[in-house]
């Protein structure tokens, strides 16, 4: 991820604290903490009432296409509501931090575990907390 996709980026003010607060208890063994909160670091945070219905959010609903042209709904959770099964991915997973505070009819790009870049369209975002007025969720 280049340094100006990161900057494009909005989080809303309750999304950017309580992701914050994640980090404590994502710290590796050599002190180092997951992408996401460089990414945190680099993105604009703006009050909830304000985020575009357009941005994709915590508990975001997110249809998605990759570059084979396979398409898929992504519900965007944290590390505790996961559930890949159920279509429900991490933010701290790869493909979780590529797809918070982007936006719809952008693309991105993760790197799986294996080592393979994965470039995601971002077709619509079918559900977005903040556009429902759902402000704390």
């Amino acid at each position: 991820m280049n340094k100006q996709a990161s900057l494009d980026r909005v989080f809303s003010e309750l999304d950017h604290a309580r992701l914050f607060k994640l980090s404590d208890a994502h710290v590796a063994p050599d002190g180092s903490l997951p992408p996401l909160f460089d990414l945190l670091d680099e993105g604009g945070v703006i009050p909830p009432r304000q985020i575009p219905p357009d941005v994709v959010t915590m508990h975001s609903r997110v249809l998605v296409t990759d570059e084979q042209g396979e398409q898929r709904e992504i519900t965007l959770c944290y590390p505790h509501e996961a559930d890949l099964a159920a279509g429900k991915y991490s933010v701290l997973s790869p493909i979780g931090t590529a797809l918070l505070g982007m936006r719809a009819r952008s693309s991105t790009q993760y790197r799986t575990p294996n080592g393979k870049t994965v470039l995601l369209r971002i077709d619509a975002i079918r559900f977005q907390p903040e556009a429902w007025g759902n402000y704390l969720l």
